[in-house]
């Protein structure tokens, strides 16, 4: 090998190359797990080593995803490690809560200079009608100290910069609390923020979760890697069987052009999109726990069978677990939970209220708002035993609100979490109807689409139409039965029907946010708009009904496959516990074998194209 061979080597190894990023799907990266995994065995039982070690070859990964955004990492971790510290030495209260509130805004000025530039012009622009335009001035003062144009003039979003802010924000939050000592070694707290395992998609790791297992001493039996085996073999299969080919093959073809495509196969791609972004996050978290416990450390459980969930307020229990854990100890029990309302909770709402009545610039709009906001003070001024219950509501809302918008930079997804406190809200309202009232709402509103699309034909008011009419039907059902068998019921079905009414829910919220995904923020609004209304209208527009045969038969292996993938998902859990288990207690030569045909089986659904995991842009 000559000399310009070697260097051809080591620049592929250490060089910051976007073709080849250290993604779990790809070999770069299991050769780079091979890699630590065996200086690893060299250093696990000296913990500073260990964490020293881990701390370096995690921003090797990192930069290897990311390029110079390493940079970022590296302010955060340092900002942060030093606010810690002193939160910790003060000794007054209003110093630490000062110290507090530094790191609090340069964590989320940080997270909004990447993440919510254009959002924020946007919307200034749109509001004012000005004329403002964002400016990189990173890459500016760079690119003027050293002469050139290497950084380009646009602001691009780091990789799993959402995760490891919320990270470091909870640290300074526990480290104030009381819940979690200050890390002294800064080469600890720089492991703890930036393990390479759920770097860039999390889970998102508490501080008072992991920190303890910084000193913890390395454990890990057969039962043990056999899990640990299970869930990177797990996670592989679901990311690329299930997700990366339902999305070459079917839905990604949809979304890319909605008005190609029939009302069917525009309906089948957002319900073929709801596995497909379970398998595609819930897949990379299998693998993160996976890979951290070989090293024995323990990432929190992420999912719990969301498309299980009965109601909305039960699916966010189970999906996204450390994002819904992390809003509820960090923003929605601050904002007064469900205790009482605080400043924030009436600052928060009222904005937004105020940015959407000025942006929808339309009067009906605007009467609809306000009468809201009037009957729920007058609400909370003569009934004070409700007061509580609209404050918990309000405050709810405001953190499903700001949780859409945690996941994008563009409307649809605040519409789209918007769409989910709507949803738990209203299953609240529903929870206590008895059958009878609740068949009268669900006639009553399919009354109302029903004449909205006669007088104001609209696809949305179509779309409304089926779905009421389903409800309608399905409560129909179940207040007969009640009535006929005298207070009797089915749990079984109606468990069924909860399942089914609230996975169908989720998926056309899911609109808002696949449509709002994957998108340059600088156009993100309008593009995301522009595909929702257009899926929407061939949703809810006319069917050749004529066709729904050949399209099943063109994409029958799309839908067979996502059949399957429900199936497996709706497997009681005691069941996915028993195979977990069993692999786990498998003799090693017949584990390694079933690696193998495994390995065997992921080479013949590889894409050639690039597949990143759907959650490295938030």
């Amino acid at each position: 090998m000559n000399q310009i061979d070697i260097q051809a080597f080591f620049e592929r190894i250490f060089a910051f190359n976007e073709n080849t990023p250290l993604l779990f799907t790809q070999f770069y990266f299991w050769a780079f797990f091979a890699f630590v995994m065996v200086f690893f065995s060299v250093f696990h039982s000296k913990k500073i080593l260990r964490n020293t070690f881990l701390f370096a070859v995690s921003l090797f990964f990192y930069y290897k995803t990311s390029g110079l955004f390493l940079l970022i990492l590296l302010f955060s971790t340092c900002s942060d490690f030093v606010w810690g510290q002193c939160i910790a030495a003060s000794k007054k209260q209003w110093k630490k809560r000062l110290f507090l509130v530094i790191s609090i805004v340069i964590n989320l000025g940080v997270l909004c200079y990447f993440k919510y530039a254009y959002f924020v012009t946007n919307l200034l622009n749109d509001l004012f009608h000005s004329n403002l335009h964002v400016v990189n001035y990173l890459a500016l003062w760079t690119n003027n100290l050293t002469g050139s144009s290497f950084l380009v003039d646009r602001i691009l979003l780091p990789v799993g910069i959402s995760f490891y802010t919320f990270q470091t924000i909870s640290y300074s939050v526990d480290v104030y609390r009381g819940k979690v000592a200050p890390v002294k070694n800064i080469l600890d707290f720089g492991f703890y923020v930036s393990f390479f395992p759920q770097l860039v998609a999390g889970p998102i790791v508490r501080a008072n979760e992991f920190i303890p297992q910084l000193y913890s001493k390395f454990f890990l039996t057969k039962k043990q890697f056999g899990i640990a085996v299970f869930w990177i073999l797990n996670g592989l299969i679901k990311k690329m069987v299930l997700s990366d080919y339902l999305a070459v093959n079917f839905i990604d073809r949809v979304f890319g052009n909605p008005l190609m495509f029939t009302g069917f196969e525009n309906l089948m791609a957002l319900f073929t999109y709801s596995l497909q972004v379970y398998a595609d996050f819930s897949g990379y978290t299998d693998i993160a726990i996976g890979v951290a416990m070989t090293m024995g450390f323990y990432l929190p459980k992420n999912f719990n069978s969301p498309y299980k969930a009965t109601n909305p307020g039960n699916f966010w229990k189970r999906w996204h677990i450390s994002l819904s854990k992390w809003l509820q100890e960090y923003l929605y029990i601050p904002l007064g939970g469900s205790r009482n309302a605080t400043f924030g909770t009436f600052f928060i709402i009222g904005l937004i209220a105020l940015i959407i009545i000025f942006l929808a610039n339309s009067i009906w709009v605007s009467i609809t708002i306000v009468v809201l906001f009037a009957v729920l003070l007058v609400v909370g001024i003569f009934c004070p035993n409700v007061r509580q219950k609209i404050y918990t509501n309000i405050n709810l809302m405001n953190t499903m609100l700001l949780g859409g918008l945690w996941h994008g930079a563009s409307w649809n997804f605040m519409i789209w979490g918007g769409l989910n406190g709507i949803g738990i809200l209203s299953f609240k309202i529903w929870k206590n109807l008895n059958a009878g009232q609740k068949t009268l709402l669900t006639a009553f509103l399919f009354a109302l689409f029903l004449g909205l699309e006669y007088f104001i034909p609209r696809p949305i008011f179509v779309i409304g139409e089926v779905w009421t009419g389903i409800l309608f039907i399905g409560t129909l059902i179940s207040f007969l039965y009640n009535r006929l068998t005298k207070g009797g019921s089915l749990p079984t079905i109606n468990r069924a029907w909860s399942i089914f009414t609230t996975f169908v829910f989720i998926t056309f919220t899911r609109l808002f946010f696949r449509s709002g995904s994957n998108l340059d923020p600088a156009t993100a609004n309008k593009e995301a708009w522009d595909t929702a209304r257009n899926m929407v209208a061939q949703i809810g527009g006319h069917w050749d009904f004529s066709l729904i045969g050949q399209i099943i038969t063109q994409y029958y292996q799309v839908f067979l496959l996502f059949v399957i993938g429900m199936l497996i998902h709706w497997l009681p859990e005691k069941w996915k516990r028993w195979y977990r288990y069993n692999f786990a207690c498998l003799p090693l030569p017949i584990m390694l074998l079933i690696i193998v045909v495994v390995v065997f089986v992921l080479y013949q659904f590889n894409t050639a194209d690039f597949q990143a995991f759907i959650y490295f842009q938030f």
